[in-house]
């Protein structure tokens, strides 16, 4: 299967993002629509002129303060430069106030890179607030896999079955990472060092096709990954809802056909 068809590109923006965070922020009670509001309004255009991307940004379902977003960098050299840049420019100087005023923690981010070139984490277009008027549509789903020392790859080849059988149910798959072993090169923003873990990204088109995905999810799949032995803890299912300008969602006007077929 082709898996990097699913998604259309975005137009005249590389697509060769190495380095990728998986950024888990817990916001204040009650302030995460606030935040999403600001974050959008100021920043994923910001990212861009410095050379990084931010895929797409989510709310936790499970977690009432959850707010999610994934960030791309060409290289961890570009991630270091670009968030110098960023973190010590005029665009966080004038809003980082308001921002952090709004969050509880961001300190639990996951530092990866994409498993192979093949299933490198999609870049969509931005949300076209024309053809698109109702907002960032479809659910992601991710599973995140906390994998013994030396085994990710190893787990990653052993759970192909299952991710293909994601596939089949009809989940459009977003990407494939694994935990990147670099030293952290930004530390004024710290990352997790607990790894390895594989993130299992992938797009649902609406609540019916998550409800019938479900039961693979929660069960079949985590059983016969369990049977590997490469597992450290069980996986956890990570299920979120796009924010209005999210680019990581559902394509829209996608013909998108159930199955492996391209």
């Amino acid at each position: 299967m082709d898996t990097t068809s699913i998604f259309p590109a975005a137009p005249n923006i590389a697509n060769d993002f190495q380095v990728i965070e998986f950024r888990r922020y817990t916001i204040k009670q009650g302030g995460r629509e606030q935040f999403a509001l600001y974050f959008e309004s100021f920043f994923p255009e910001a990212f861009q002129q410095l050379g990084a991307i931010a895929f797409g940004q989510f709310f936790e379902r499970a977690h009432a303060q959850g707010f999610s977003w994934l960030r791309g960098f060409p290289s961890m050299e570009a991630r270091a430069i670009a968030n110098s840049a960023f973190y010590y420019g005029p665009v966080w100087k004038e809003h980082k106030a308001t921002l952090n005023s709004l969050i509880e923690d961001s300190d639990n981010v996951y530092l990866m890179r994409p498993l192979n070139p093949e299933r490198r984490l999609a870049v969509l277009p931005a949300m076209d607030p024309v053809r698109e008027p109702q907002g960032a549509q479809g659910i992601l789903v991710a599973q995140l896999f906390a994998v013994k020392a030396g085994q990710a790859d190893h787990f990653a080849r052993q759970a192909e079955t299952v991710f293909a059988s994601y596939r089949s149910a009809g989940l459009m798959e977003a990407g494939v990472l694994v935990t990147l072993d670099a030293l952290n090169n930004f530390p004024q923003l710290p990352v997790r060092s607990d790894g390895p873990y594989l993130l299992w990204l992938g797009m649902a088109r609406d609540q019916q096709m998550l409800d019938s995905v479900l039961p693979l999810l929660q069960q079949q799949s985590v059983r016969r990954l369990a049977e590997t032995g490469m597992l450290a803890q069980t996986p956890e299912l990570i299920i979120m809802d796009p924010t209005q300008r999210s680019r990581l969602r559902w394509p829209a006007d996608s013909n998108h056909a159930k199955g492996d077929k391209q």
